[in-house]
């Protein structure tokens, strides 16, 4: 019995200490113990003992002036690791470059991993606007070119979660009739890309396509991105080179279609 309650114990702690992790983001680089027990309702002690032994292994690091804690350089290794090691990141980095000389945009390859979409790589072009789409970043699937290019060719309860969670708003140009985003979805399956224009951020418009891989089956996306300023996304130039890309990264991967 007691083996089992020190098992729980160091699960838990073990949980404890991934959620104190992932907490960090760009916008919050750095938080104070007290930040961090708030926001995760833990006690600071418990926090305060966590964050020592994940800094003891670099996972973390304390400002001595601030007392705040920031991710460490072990972070960035393992990143590098994951990174490097993605097929997808190699196989597709030469076409994001091509397709950023092509267009002048910054383009990405994303995935989606539960409800939300997370960007795996990105090349920026020469003049890069301020756009939530670093690697690593999250972003709402329904109001994404990404987010729907994918989630248009996966099962209906998928599309059905995602609707059932609530489509936010985030700007005035925001999907948030569940029938209306259904039938988005239909249309950006039956043409082979999606296009946001300003459904997440004001001013900024992308164009997306699906990247299937060697089973045929959409897992990713690439995407253009760029202020509507510069950047027209029905332009059927740009349409096409994203599509063109898209079928060129799944082949590399393993995708022929007959």
């Amino acid at each position: 019995m007691k083996n089992n309650k020190n098992q729980e114990h160091l699960l838990s702690s073990v949980k404890n200490a991934l959620r104190i992790l992932r907490s960090f983001s760009l916008e919050e680089p750095e938080k104070k113990v007290t930040d961090l027990a708030a926001s995760l309702g833990l006690g600071k002690s418990t926090v305060s003992r966590l964050l020592a032994t994940l800094a003891s292994e670099g996972f973390v690091a304390k400002d001595p002036e601030t007392q705040k804690y920031r991710l460490g350089l072990t972070i960035l290794h393992l990143n590098t690791i994951v990174t490097s090691n993605l097929e997808i990141n190699r196989e597709s980095l030469p076409i994001l470059q091509r397709l950023v000389n092509e267009i002048g945009e910054t383009a990405h390859i994303a995935v989606m991993d539960g409800l939300d979409v997370v960007y795996l790589n990105r090349v920026e072009c020469k003049h890069p606007v301020q756009i939530l789409s670093h690697v690593g970043r999250r972003n709402p699937v329904h109001c994404t070119s990404s987010g729907k290019v994918i989630l248009a060719h996966q099962e209906e309860n998928l599309i059905e979660q995602v609707i059932e969670k609530g489509l936010e708003k985030y700007t005035v140009k925001t999907i948030t009739d569940p029938d209306d985003f259904r039938d988005i979805l239909k249309t950006v399956k039956e043409q082979g890309y999606a296009i946001s224009i300003e459904e997440l951020r004001e001013g900024v418009a992308s164009v997306a396509a699906p990247i299937r891989d060697y089973t045929g089956k959409v897992v990713y996306a690439i995407s253009v991105i760029g202020p509507i300023h510069r950047m027209n996304p029905h332009n059927t130039t740009i349409i096409n080179k994203v599509k063109n890309a898209a079928k060129e990264i799944s082949e590399r991967l393993g995708y022929w279609k007959n």
